[in-house]
């Protein structure tokens, strides 16, 4: 495996992520930030932060197959969260859930969650952006 997930000891182990990710493999596949857009460009999910977050990770997903990843393979998460609050923490897992239901993995990396004022445009309530490393 190319990736090692793990919580070391003297940090807290928190069931969402894990704290550290050690990556030996030499192909870095970096992933632009994904939003609920569908192939057309529709967003999924108006209003529903579960919802757009689980298309973000199946969009993430999909990137990653193209270039010969999975979801096994990152190393590192990064999560933009339009005007967060931590009352929206299990709408975020609930679309995580969701994806990983769809998916067949539970996606548990490290991961950075930033509150964010806006996106790109005013439907998009997330945005999650990928590291993956693959031999």
């Amino acid at each position: 495996m190319t990736i090692t997930l793990m919580n070391p000891s003297g940090l807290p182990e928190i069931g969402a992520y894990r704290q550290v990710s050690v990556a030996t493999g030499s192909k870095l596949v970096f992933v632009a930030g994904q939003v609920s857009w569908d192939a057309e460009g529709t967003t999924v999910g108006k209003d529903d932060l579960a919802a757009q977050v689980e298309r973000c990770y199946l969009n993430i997903a999909t990137a990653l197959t193209e270039a010969g990843a999975s979801f096994t393979d990152v190393a590192k998460l990064t999560a933009y969260v339009v005007d967060w609050t931590p009352d929206k923490m299990p709408q975020l897992m609930e679309g995580i859930a969701g994806a990983a239901a769809k998916l067949g993995t539970t996606p548990v990396p490290p991961i950075t969650l930033l509150g964010v004022a806006a996106l790109d445009i005013p439907d998009h309530l997330v945005e999650v952006e990928a590291i993956a490393v693959i031999d």
